[in-house]
C-alpha cells in the first residue's frame, strides 16, 4: 500500500488501508479513493503515478474491524518503526495532504486541534500540510455541515496541487 519516490512532490498521508484496498493492493481503489480524485480534480493516471503522487499510509496493512464493524485505527508500531525513518530518508515533500486525525496527528503535531472539523477549517495555518477528512462516504453529513470545506478548501486545494505538479 506505500508507493513512495525520490521525485514525487506531493504526498498522500492517509490511515490504513480498507479491506477492498488491502485485497486490491492499490491504494484508494475504492469508492473513498473515487472522492479524493474528484476533490483534487485529478484523473487516475496522475494519481497513482509514483513520480508525481506518493501515499503513505499511517499503518501499511489493514488493521481489522472494531467491535461496530467499523476499520481498526493503524496500528501503532508502524508508525513508530517505520515512518520516522521513512520520512528522515526521502527529500522534503513540498505539499503534503494529510487524511483524516492519524495522519493530521502526526503530520501537524503539536499544532493538530482539538477535533479533526477544528483542524481542517484552520488549513490556511499549516503551510506545506492541508489537512482533509477522510473521503469516505461516511463523512457526507460531516460534508453537509461544513460547506465551506467544498467551497473554500478544494478550490485552493486543487489550485495547489497543480502549481505543486506544474513546478515538479
Amino acid at each position: 500500500m506505500l508507493r513512495i519516490s525520490q521525485t514525487a512532490p506531493i504526498c498522500i498521508a492517509g490511515q490504513a488501508p480498507g479491506i477492498r484496498v488491502h485485497e486490491s493492493g492499490l491504494p484508494y481503489d475504492d469508492r473513498s479513493g473515487d472522492r479524493l480524485r474528484s476533490w483534487l480534480a485529478m484523473e487516475k493516471g496522475v494519481f497513482y503515478d509514483q513520480k508525481k503522487i506518493a501515499i503513505v499510509p499511517m499503518g501499511f496493512c489493514f488493521p481489522g474491524h472494531d467491535a461496530a464493524g467499523g476499520d481498526k485505527p493503524p496500528r501503532p508500531e508502524c508508525v513508530a518503526h517505520w515512518h520516522d525513518r521513512l520520512f528522515a530518508a526521502r527529500p522534503k515533500f513540498k505539499l503534503v495532504l494529510a487524511i483524516g486525525t492519524y495522519a493530521q496527528a502526526y503530520h501537524l503535531k503539536p499544532h493538530v486541534k482539538k477535533s479533526m472539523t477544528e483542524t481542517v477549517h484552520s488549513w490556511r495555518d499549516y503551510g506545506s500540510v492541508i489537512p482533509l477528512p477522510h473521503p469516505s462516504w461516511h463523512n457526507n453529513a460531516w460534508l453537509k455541515k461544513n460547506p465551506w470545506f467544498e467551497t473554500d478548501l478544494l478550490p485552493f486545494l486543487r489550485a495547489r496541487v497543480l502549481d505543486v505538479l506544474a513546478c515538479a
